[in-house]
């Protein structure tokens, strides 16, 4: 049996978590806090870019503020064979934040974001309106107790 060995290691775990603490944090600051070199603190940041770990330092946009309070998560059962020209058209909707493949019941799972309710069904009667489609099943979200986060999984790579 052969063991990975970790992607990231103790250093790589600090610096993304100082980032994701204050993501405008400038690299000197960043070696200062880790107590590394510049030259160390730039390196691991590209390298940690590079490979695809760290994705991006856009800002997190907080949906309600933006005028977006409801969301919700739809499955979409497809006709065989027909989702190729669907996640196309998915994409073109501002309001559908994300597109999965899942397995078990359905082929799609999609988040949705709505000014309310009413907007929500005129949002989902668009994406219902494709062919490809041929059932859904939506459920709105009531409360969100836990939002999006990497944070606990980074600081299992800490020593």
């Amino acid at each position: 049996m052969t063991v990975e060995q970790p992607a990231i290691d103790d250093l790589d775990a600090r610096l993304i978590l100082e980032l994701q603490q204050e993501p405008r944090l400038g690299v000197m600051e960043l070696a200062r806090r880790l107590g590394v070199a510049r030259g160390t603190a730039n390196a691991r940041l590209e390298k940690l870019q590079r490979s695809g770990i760290i994705a991006g330092f856009g800002p997190d946009i907080g949906l309600a503020p933006l005028g977006y309070p409801v969301m919700a998560f739809t499955t979409l059962e497809v006709n065989q064979g027909r989702s190729e020209g669907l996640v196309e058209k998915l994409r073109a909707v501002p309001e559908v934040l994300e597109v999965h493949t899942i397995a078990g019941q359905g082929d799609l799972i999609i988040r949705v974001v709505a000014r309310s309710n009413e907007h929500l069904f005129a949002v989902l009667e668009d994406v219902l309106a494709a062919p490809e489609i041929s059932r859904t099943s939506t459920a709105i979200v009531l409360a969100e107790h836990i939002g999006y986060r990497t944070g606990p999984l980074v600081e299992t790579f800490q020593d």
